[in-house]
């Protein structure tokens, strides 16, 4: 695998080679002094350009880089299924090499620099031939530290969470399997993961990101918790469903009243117990029930 010394010289170079490349600057985790350092970390990198048609009609010109294990264009890609899209402007490849190494480069006109440089705090400049890239201050991960909620927004989460509850139990019952899971992972989870970082929030005096998608819960969490957290993920297994939805509405109500308490909000508890009582009777009723009750 290519060192990072290797992979800065590889893609400096070329810009610097390239009278087309006027610029470059970098962006996402490698710029984050928070952020964990390993292996599997991308190199987001910007080539300010004088234009794309020329790389873009050049279909090998990427090759420099190195041996391609796999490629994307995004951009190619949301043309061909009818998206408008603007090549003239800007144009990226998402590179995975086959000694591991991936590159996610975004070529980009001055103009579409100066509309976007300043406004992503996780920005390092690597190159600059023209003195054209403004001035920004050193990266910081403040864009992405957890946000305090106000109350509705609270209350919205809470309310959303127990609600859609009983969408997971009913398709559970009806042996509807995707339903149930998807209503799960994408609706409940994606509730109790807002809750899990305003947590992590109050107990950082929301000073600190979760990382996408709550990649770093389990950096933040206690040991107890984390092992809750992880108990919310299960098989195709109803059974262990129902044992993951309700270790989830434990894991969502102990941290829920945590946040209310140091917000100074209301937990809304009816809500809390009259849709536990309801699931745990959805739970145990006959797959023939001809009624709820």
């Amino acid at each position: 695998m290519r060192t990072e010394k290797e992979m800065y010289d590889l893609i400096l170079g070329i810009a610097q080679k390239d009278e087309r490349i006027r610029a470059v600057y970098m962006n996402g985790s490698r710029t984050n002094p928070n952020a964990p350092k390993d292996i599997f970390q991308d190199y987001d990198i910007v080539y300010v350009v004088t234009e794309t048609a020329s790389f873009i009609k050049d279909e090998k010109w990427i090759s420099i880089f190195g041996d391609l294990l796999m490629i994307q264009e995004p951009d190619k890609i949301d043309k061909h299924v009818g998206m408008e899209m603007d090549f003239d402007r800007s144009y990226g490849y998402l590179m995975l090499f086959t000694d591991g190494n991936r590159i996610d480069l975004h070529l980009e006109t001055r103009e579409v620099m100066d509309e976007g440089y300043i406004k992503d705090k996780l920005t390092t400049p690597l190159l600059d031939k023209d003195h054209i890239l403004p001035p920004i201050p050193a990266p910081s991960d403040i864009d992405y530290w957890v946000k305090k909620p106000i109350e509705p927004v609270y209350f919205s989460c809470c309310n959303d969470f127990w609600w859609c509850l009983q969408n997971v139990g009913k398709g559970i019952w009806r042996d509807e399997l995707p339903y149930a899971k998807q209503m799960f992972e994408y609706v409940i989870r994606v509730r109790l993961d807002e809750m899990v970082s305003w947590w992590v929030g109050i107990k950082h005096d929301f000073q600190v990101s979760t990382g996408k998608m709550g990649k770093h819960f389990k950096k933040f969490l206690p040991e107890s918790y984390w092992e809750m957290y992880e108990e919310t993920y299960s098989d195709d297994n109803y059974e262990n469903f129902w044992r993951s939805i309700f270790v989830t509405c434990e894991l969502f109500r102990t941290l829920a009243k945590d946040v209310a308490a140091h917000l100074l909000y209301i937990y809304p508890i009816d809500d809390d117990k009259k849709m536990t009582k309801f699931l745990k009777h959805v739970r145990e009723l006959p797959v023939n029930a001809k009624g709820i009750y």
